[in-house]
C-alpha cells in the first residue's frame, strides 16, 4: 500500500471517529437566571448540543417569586441543566426554587452549574457561636431532588477551600473545576521575551494551583502579623526582572493583591499582573485598580478575571487592566461529562 493511500485511510478512520463521537453528545436544554443570561448564551455558542430554554422570572405583588418555566413537558426525559448566580441572599431563593423542581420534571439528568460558590470563605467555625455559612450551602445544594437519571451532578470552579468538597452529601455528585487553563493559554499568547513567573500570595494559594502551573517559577508570599497590622512578605522566589503574575482563586477588597503588588516590584519585578477566577469585588472595589491616575491603579499591567461573577463583567465592562476570559468552552465541556 502506498504512503498516500494509507494517509487517506488513517485521515478516513479519524474523520469517522469525529462523527461517532459528535454523535455520542448529549442534547443538554440549558435554563439560567437571568445574571447569567450572557455567559448561557456564549456557552450554547460553544456547541450544537446546547439549547437554551426559559423562564418567566416574575414577582407577586409582595416582593415572593411567581415563576414559570417554558417548555416543561418539552424537557422530559431529556438532559437539563441549569446555570445559577448566587450572587446575594435574595436572588438565592427563587433560583433554589428552579433547581429542586427541574429534576421531577421527568428530566434523563439534572446538572447544576454554580460557577462560583458564594459563601465559600465562611466555612470555618473558630469560636462557639459562629456559624459556617458555606456548610449550610452545601447542605441546601446536597438536596435537590433526584432526577430519573439519578443524583444531581454539581459544577463548580475553583471552591475556595478544598475540604468543602467534603461537606456535599452523597444524593449529589459534585464536580470541581478550574478557571486556570484559561489563564496559561492566556499567558501564552503574551509576547516570548517575557519572561513570566508565577506568584502566590499565600500558602494556600500555593496548594491549591501550584500543581497546575508547574511549567512557571514561583514565587509565594506570606501574611505575618506585626501588632495589629497584617504585612504581606516574599517567603521564597526572586521575581526580579521578571513579569510576575499573582494567582488566586478569588478577590473581593483587592487590599491582599495590592500589597503583594507592592512587595513584588520592591524586589524588582519588571511588570506585576494578576488572575483571579472569581472577580466578587463588593462594593465595586475593582475601581482602585483601574488604569486612570499614576500610582497603585496602574500598578497591574493586566488583571484577568473569569464571567464566573456576571455583575462584575458587566460593571467593568472594557476598562483597563481587566480581561475577561470566558469560562464558556469549559462549562460546555463539563456539561458532556
Amino acid at each position: 500500500m502506498s504512503e498516500n493511500a494509507a494517509n487517506s485511510i488513517m485521515e478516513t478512520k479519524i474523520c469517522k471517529d469525529a462523527i461517532v463521537s459528535e454523535l455520542q453528545k448529549k442534547k443538554v436544554h440549558l435554563f439560567y437566571c437571568l445574571e447569567c443570561e450572557e455567559l448561557a448564551r456564549n456557552i450554547a455558542a460553544e456547541s450544537d448540543h446546547i439549547t437554551l430554554q426559559s423562564i418567566n422570572w416574575r414577582s407577586f405583588a409582595d416582593g415572593f417569586p411567581n415563576l414559570f418555566i417554558n417548555n416543561a413537558h418539552e424537557i422530559r426525559g431529556q438532559h437539563v441543566a441549569f446555570l445559577a448566580s448566587f450572587s446575594s441572599p435574595a436572588v438565592i431563593f427563587e433560583q433554589i426554587s428552579v433547581i429542586y423542581l427541574l429534576p421531577r420534571l421527568f428530566v434523563a439528568s439534572f446538572t447544576l452549574v454554580l460557577p462560583f460558590f458564594p459563601t465559600g470563605s465562611f466555612e470555618r467555625m473558630e469560636e462557639e457561636g459562629d456559624v459556617a455559612t458555606a456548610f449550610t450551602m452545601a447542605r441546601i445544594v446536597s438536596n435537590i431532588p433526584i432526577s430519573r437519571g439519578g443524583p444531581t451532578s454539581v459544577v463548580i470552579y475553583d471552591i475556595h477551600a478544598l475540604q468543602e468538597r467534603f461537606y456535599f452529601a452523597d444524593q449529589v455528585l459534585p464536580l470541581f473545576e478550574t478557571g486556570i487553563p484559561l489563564l496559561t493559554k492566556r499567558l501564552q499568547q503574551l509576547p516570548e521575551s517575557e519572561k513570566i513567573i508565577v506568584a502566590f500570595p499565600d500558602d494556600g494559594a500555593w496548594k491549591r494551583f501550584h500543581k497546575l502551573l508547574d511549567q512557571y517559577s514561583t514565587v509565594v508570599c506570606t501574611k505575618v502579623r506585626e501588632g495589629d497590622k497584617r504585612i504581606v512578605r516574599l517567603k521564597e522566589g526572586n521575581p526580579s526582572g521578571c513579569h510576575v503574575v499573582i494567582v488566586d482563586d478569588l478577590v473581593q477588597s483587592g487590599g491582599t493583591l495590592i500589597e503583594c503588588q507592592k512587595v513584588l516590584a520592591a524586589h524588582g519585578a519588571a511588570k506585576v499582573s494578576a488572575y483571579v477566577t472569581h472577580g466578587v469585588f463588593p462594593n465595586s472595589s475593582w475601581d482602585r485598580f483601574t488604569h486612570k491616575n499614576n500610582g497603585v491603579e496602574e500598578a497591574f499591567a493586566y488583571f484577568w478575571i473569569t464571567d464566573s461573577c456576571p455583575q462584575t463583567v458587566k460593571a467593568i465592562g472594557n476598562k483597563a487592566p481587566f480581561e475577561v476570559l470566558s469560562l464558556a468552552g469549559s462549562i460546555a465541556d463539563a456539561l458532556q461529562i
